[in-house]
């Protein structure tokens, strides 16, 4: 298993006591899965992404990454763990004044010193440019490699993005809400990069990705995640993803699909999974 997370609870103190963003959570995931997680805002997936990164430690409960137990890591063994794992946000984190080359060279910064972090600002080297190139070719940004972040769309700035976290040659890819502020045209498109760059890859990079449009998870996920107030509400093949347990997950919210209609109680057809 790349991840391994037994009886996981998350507190957060807060007045009048702590509260629970996760609570007796269990998954193992293996090494170039594609697994979407989904459910409701507030139902700790992006604290169990915080958890994935080694950004928080758990209140209670072990998460094992490759067969290391995370909690036991000192602060170099989780910088190197970080190193393996490539983000993506839904704010983009990009350094608005520079280029999209030097933005997508940022994603070296992990393995850099602060005296190559510097000499690198001057002049990359002649390797890692040519790698930041080819990377931005993979996410179509090859004619952009001169424009700044703030000059680019909002697509473009997500793709960017997803080429910063691909300089790391992560073996992880965890995007949380890659697609939120995307319309679906361009969620499809990022989606669809997503999938792609984590297959083309020997041996394959596992993807974890958290999304609200609950169709595009059933296209391009071969397992899908419910999690609800911090538990595991199902953990299925997408064949098995059920309207009934889809109107549980969300009942009570605003909950969508693609084309923004709500989900009604009625039996789920096995969607076309995308690869």
């Amino acid at each position: 298993m790349i991840y391994s997370l037994d009886r996981i609870t998350k507190h957060y103190p807060a007045a009048g006591g702590a509260t629970r963003a996760l609570d007796d959570l269990s998954l193992g995931v293996s090494p170039g899965e594609r697994l979407a997680l989904i459910g409701r805002s507030g139902a700790g997936k992006t604290t169990l992404f915080r958890l994935l990164n080694g950004m928080l430690r758990p209140t209670s409960g072990t998460l094992h990454f490759d067969g290391r137990n995370v909690g036991a890591m000192s602060g170099r063994e989780l910088r190197a763990m970080r190193r393996r794992i490539g983000m993506v946000y839904q704010q983009h984190h990009l350094v608005p004044s520079l280029s999209a080359l030097d933005n997508t060279l940022c994603g070296r910064l992990g393995y850099w010193s602060v005296w190559r972090t510097l000499r690198a600002a001057l002049k990359p080297s002649r390797a890692e440019t040519e790698w930041a190139l080819h990377t931005l070719e993979a996410v179509g940004l090859a004619d952009k490699r001169a424009a700044r972040a703030d000059e680019l769309s909002g697509g473009q700035q997500q793709r960017l993005a997803i080429a910063r976290a691909l300089m790391q040659d992560p073996e992880v890819i965890l995007a949380d809400e890659p697609v939120a502020s995307l319309d679906p045209g361009l969620a499809e498109s990022i989606a669809t990069l997503l999938v792609k760059l984590a297959d083309e890859r020997r041996p394959q990079r596992t993807l974890i990705v958290t999304l609200h449009t609950v169709e595009l998870a059933l296209r391009h996920f071969p397992r899908v995640v419910g999690v609800n107030a911090g538990r595991i509400a199902f953990d299925v093949p997408v064949a098995e993803v059920s309207r009934d347990a889809l109107d549980i997950l969300y009942a009570g919210s605003e909950a969508q699909t693609k084309e923004g209609q709500p989900l009604h109680a009625e039996p789920w057809r096995e969607p076309q999974c995308a690869r």
